[in-house]
C-alpha cells in the first residue's frame, strides 16, 4: 500500500492534519517505504523528524490500533527498541485522516534486516518482551485451528466469481497448479491444529514476524511494526527458523537464559508452519483487489522460503 502516488494537494491536507493533531509543523514529507500495510511517511518537522503510518484498511485497523497500545505498554515497562509513539495534543494514539488511522512515531535511521547473526539478538530482545506479558492488553488471542485454510478457500471461492482485476486469472491458475500442496497443507494444518488443543495454554505476548522487522540504526537494534501482536504460544515467534537445528537450540537456550519456562515443541512449531502458509495467502488476497499481488502469489509457490518451512513441518 505504500507505494501509492498522492498529490500536492493530498500532502498539504496531511501537513494541516499532523498540525492539528500533534502541534507538529511539517516542512517536509516523502515516502518512508517501510511496512506492508498502510502509507509510511517521513515527516521533517521544524523540532524533529518522525516517521507517520497510516492505515486506510478497514479490516487491519483494529489490529493497528492495538499494535500501539502494545507499544506504548512495553515503553512505560522499560522496553526501548519498539519505537516512540508521538501521542497527539490531547493524548490520543491514533487519530483519524480521512478514512485512515495515523500513527506517528519518533523516526529511527536505520536498515531493516535478518540474516543468521540477528537472531542472538532478536531472541534476547523478544525475551524480554515475554516477561512482560499481561491480560488485557486490546490484542487477539490466538487458537489452535485450521481456520486459516478454510478462510482461505473461501477466498479462492470468491475469487473464481469476483469480477475480474488485473492478475486474477494468473492467481487462479496458480491455485489449480498448486492445489494437491494445498490440501495437503490443509489436512496438515488440521490434524496438528487437534494436536496441539489437547495441551493449550501458555500463552505469551508474541510479535509475529520480529525477524522481519528486525532494525540496526544508531548503533543498536530494534523490532518496530506490532501490529500484529497476539497472545500465543511462543512458536507463533519460533516458527520461521524453527526448520533449523542451531536457530531452536539458540530459542531455547535464551528462553532458559532468561528465566522463560517454556521449550519449543515440535507440534506448535509444524502447526505454525502451516498454519502461516495460509495466513499468508489470505493477506495477499485481502489486497489484492486493491494491488495486484498475482506474481507475489506465484513466487510464493515457485520459488519461495516457505517451501522449507514446509519440508521441515512434513517431518513432525
Amino acid at each position: 500500500m505504500n507505494h501509492i502516488l498522492r498529490d500536492q494537494a493530498y500532502i498539504n491536507s496531511l501537513k494541516d492534519a499532523i498540525y492539528q493533531q500533534y502541534d507538529i509543523t511539517a516542512i517536509e514529507i516523502t515516502p518512508a517505504k517501510r511496512g506492508y500495510y498502510g502509507e509510511t511517511w517521513k515527516v521533517r518537522g521544524t523540532a524533529g523528524v518522525y516517521f507517520l503510518k497510516m492505515d486506510y484498511l478497514p479490516f487491519h485497523q483494529k489490529r493497528f490500533a492495538g499494535g500501539l497500545s502494545v507499544i506504548e505498554y512495553l515503553c512505560e515497562n522499560g522496553i526501548d527498541f519498539v519505537g516512540h509513539i508521538i501521542k497527539t495534543r490531547d493524548g490520543r494514539l491514533c487519530p483519524q485522516f480521512d478514512t485512515a488511522l495515523m500513527g506517528m512515531f519518533e523516526w529511527v535511521d536505520g536498515e531493516n534486516i535478518e540474516k543468521d547473526d540477528t537472531k542472538a539478538p532478536e531472541y534476547q530482545m523478544m525475551c524480554k518482551v515475554y516477561q512482560l506479558t499481561k491480560p488485557g492488553l486490546g490484542i487477539p488471542a490466538a487458537s489452535f485451528s485450521d481456520d486459516a485454510a478454510v478462510r482461505f478457500y473461501q477466498q479462492w471461492d470468491r475469487l473464481k466469481s469476483a469480477p475480474k482485476t488485473d492478475g486474477t486469472d494468473l492467481v487462479l491458475s496458480t491455485f489449480e497448479r498448486f492445489g494437491g500442496e494445498i490440501a495437503h497443507c490443509a489436512l496438515r494444518l488440521s490434524q496438528f491444529a487437534e494436536r496441539c488443543r489437547e495441551d493449550g495454554g501458555d500463552f505469551y505476548l508474541t510479535h509475529g514476524d520480529a525477524g522481519g522487522n528486525f532494525f540496526t540504526g544508531n548503533g543498536r537494534n530494534y523490532i518496530f511494526d506490532w501490529d500484529e501482536a497476539m497472545y500465543a504460544p511462543i512458536e507463533r515467534d519460533a516458527w520461521v527458523m524453527g526448520c533449523y537445528d542451531w536457530a531452536r537450540k539458540l530459542f531455547n537456550d535464551t528462553l532458559k537464559g532468561n528465566h522463560i519456562p517454556y521449550q519449543l515443541r515440535p507440534e506448535r512449531l509444524a502447526f505454525y508452519c502451516y498454519h502461516m502458509y495460509f495466513f499468508y495467502l489470505g493477506e495477499f488476497l485481502k489486497v489484492h483487489p486493491m494491488s495486484d499481488k498475482s506474481q507475489r502469489i506465484l513466487e510464493y509457490f515457485e520459488d519461495s522460503w516457505i517451501k522449507s518451512r514446509i519440508k521441515f513441518a512434513d517431518t513432525l
